[in-house]
C-alpha cells in the first residue's frame, strides 16, 4: 500500500529540521504499535526537500556493548562516521554523534526509545547530560520515537526523570481520519459498499499497517476481510497478544481480564469488580492514564468527577480482538479457523451497531463545524441518545440516532428524549435526524 495523508506531521517534522540547523531540536514522536510511525520517519527523509541525511537506529533489546557496536556500524554507513576503536558504552557513541553534528546537519532517530530503560536505565540520564552540553552548539534534528505509550510517558512527562521538560516538540500519530480511509479503500475497491468501509474501520480503526494488511491481501469487500483475520497464519490472530505482551509484560493478567470484561460490554466499575472479585479502580486508573488503552466517559452535559461513567476501549481493533478472537483462542489453537470465522460472521452485524455510532462521531468530529460530540444516557437507562453534536460558537445543536438501517428511525421517539434534555439544550438551535450506513 502506497503513502497517505500525514500532511500536517511532515509539515512540523520539515519545520523542526530547518530549526535544527541553529541549534539541536528533540522531538518526541509518539503512537500505538503499527501506527505508520516509522514510515512516516522515512518518508519525509526521503522527499526531495526532506530531513536527509538521516541516520536511523533501531533500539533492539541487546546489551549496551552489543547496541553500541550496532549503532557505531550503522553510524559509518549511513553518515559516513568512522568511529575507530571499540566503544563500550551508549553514552560514548552519543557524544560522539553529537560532536560529529557542530559540523555536520543530520537527522538522527531513535526507534522504540523506550527500550533504552530496559539496555541500561542511566541511558536517559546520559542522553540529558550530554544534550544539555552539546544541543546549543550541535545541528543535530533528534527525534525519539516510541510505540509503548506508558514508557514514553514517564520518560518525557514525569518531573523526576532525566528527559523531563528536554523535548521541543512532540508528534502523536493518529489512526487515519476517515475521510483517508475512504480514499484509501477506493482506491483499492472502487465500488466499494457502506458494508465495507464499516467493516474495514471496525476491524482496523484507521491503523495504518492493519490497513496495509487488508488492502495488500486483496481483502478489500466485507466478507473478504472476515475470512481473511480469521485465517489460518493471518497476522491478525496474534497481534493483540503481542501488543498486550509488549505494553504489560509478566504484570499482564488483571490487566488482561478488565480489558476482555469492557470488550464484552461490562463498562462500570462495578460491573468488573464483580466479576474479578475485588476492587479494580487502580488498574482502571492505570490502563487510561499510563497506558492510554482505555478512557472514561461520561454522559455530555454531565458535571465533571460524576459518578455516571463508563469505561471504554476506543481503539477499534483491540475491541475486536478481545471481543471475538482472544474470547475464541481455544478455536485457533485447534485450526478450528472455520468456526471462528462462523461465530465473527454471526455477531457481527449486532456488535457492528456499536461501531456505526463511534464511526458517525468521529465522523462529525473530523468534518462538521462542533465543539463538543459525545452521546448521552441517564441512570435508569431509559433515555439514551447515540449522538449529540453541539457548536457552542453558532449556538447550533444536532441530536442523532444511528441505526444500521434508516427504517428503524424513530423521531417521535428521539422528540421524546430530547424533550428530557430541555433545559441542557435551551440556548442551542436544535436539529434531530436519523443516520444510517446510507450516510457513511
Amino acid at each position: 500500500m502506497r503513502f497517505y495523508d500525514r500532511e500536517k506531521e511532515l509539515e512540523v517534522l520539515l519545520q523542526n529540521w530547518n530549526q535544527s540547523a541553529v541549534h539541536g531540536r528533540l522531538t518526541v514522536l509518539i503512537g500505538r504499535r503499527r501506527v505508520g510511525k516509522t514510515t512516516l520517519l522515512t518518508q519525509g527523509a526521503d522527499s526531495s526537500d526532506g530531513y536527509s541525511p538521516m541516520l536511523y537506529l533501531y533500539v533492539s533489546k541487546d546489551n549496551e556493548k552489543v547496541l553500541t557496536s550496532k549503532f557505531q556500524e550503522a553510524a559509518g554507513q549511513m553518515l559516513g562516521l568512522e568511529i575507530y576503536g571499540q566503544l563500550e558504552t551508549f553514552a560514548q557513541f552519543f557524544e560522539q554523534l553529537l560532536r560529529y553534528g557542530q559540523q555536520h546537519h543530520f537527522t538522527l532517530v531513535f526507534d522504540e526509545f523506550q527500550n533504552f530503560v530496559k539496555t541500561n536505565p542511566a541511558i536517559p540520564s546520559h542522553i540529558q547530560d550530554l544534550w544539555d552540553r552539546y544541543h546549543e552548539l550541535s545541528k543535530v534534528n533528534m527525534v525519539a520515537c516510541g510505540s509503548i505509550y506508558s514508557m514514553m510517558h514517564k520518560i518525557f512527562d514525569n518531573e523526576d526523570e532525566p528527559l523531563y521538560g528536554r523535548q521541543d516538540c512532540r508528534i502523536v500519530v493518529q489512526p487515519f481520519r476517515i475521510q483517508v480511509l475512504k480514499q484509501i479503500l477506493g482506491d483499492h475497491n472502487p465500488h466499494y459498499t457502506s458494508e465495507d468501509l464499516l467493516c474495514l474501520y471496525a476491524l482496523t480503526g484507521g491503523v495504518a499497517k492493519y490497513v496495509a494488511w487488508l488492502m495488500d491481501s486483496g481483502a478489500t469487500t466485507k466478507t473478504q476481510m472476515l475470512r481473511w483475520i480469521t485465517q489460518e497464519g493471518s497476522p491478525y490472530l496474534s497481534e493483540g497478544s503481542e501488543l498486550i505482551m509488549s505494553e504489560f509484560g509478566k504484570d499482564y493478567t488483571n490487566y488482561l481480564s478488565i480489558l476482555q470484561l469492557i470488550a464484552a460490554g461490562m463498562t462500570t466499575q462495578s460491573e468488573i469488580d464483580g466479576a474479578i472479585g475485588k476492587n479494580t479502580g487502580s488498574y482502571l486508573d492505570n490502563l487510561e492514564s499510563d497506558y492510554n488503552y482505555i478512557h472514561r466517559k461520561q454522559p455530555i452535559f454531565s458535571k465533571p468527577g460524576g459518578r455516571n461513567l463508563r469505561w471504554q476501549i476506543d481503539d477499534c481493533f483491540l475491541r475486536f480482538w478481545f471481543r471475538f478472537i482472544l474470547r475464541n483462542q481455544s478455536l485457533v489453537e485447534m485450526g478450528r479457523h472455520d468456526l471462528l470465522l462462523e461465530i465473527v460472521e454471526r455477531d457481527y452485524e449486532q456488535y457492528s451497531g456499536l461501531v456505526l455510532e463511534q464511526y458517525f462521531r468521529q465522523k462529525w468530529m473530523e468534518e462538521e463545524r462542533v465543539t463538543l460530540v459525545g452521546n448521552y444516557w441517564d441512570r435508569k437507562g431509559e433515555n439514551v441518545i447515540d449522538m449529540i453534536a453541539l457548536n457552542d460558537i453558532d449556538k447550533t445543536a444536532v441530536v442523532a440516532e444511528i441505526k444500521r438501517q434508516p427504517k428503524k428511525y424513530n423521531h417521535a421517539e428521539l422528540s421524546r428524549k430530547v424533550a428530557s434534555l430541555s433545559t441542557h439544550l435551551a440556548k442551542y438551535k436544535v436539529t434531530q435526524i436519523g443516520l444510517s450506513m446510507d450516510d457513511m
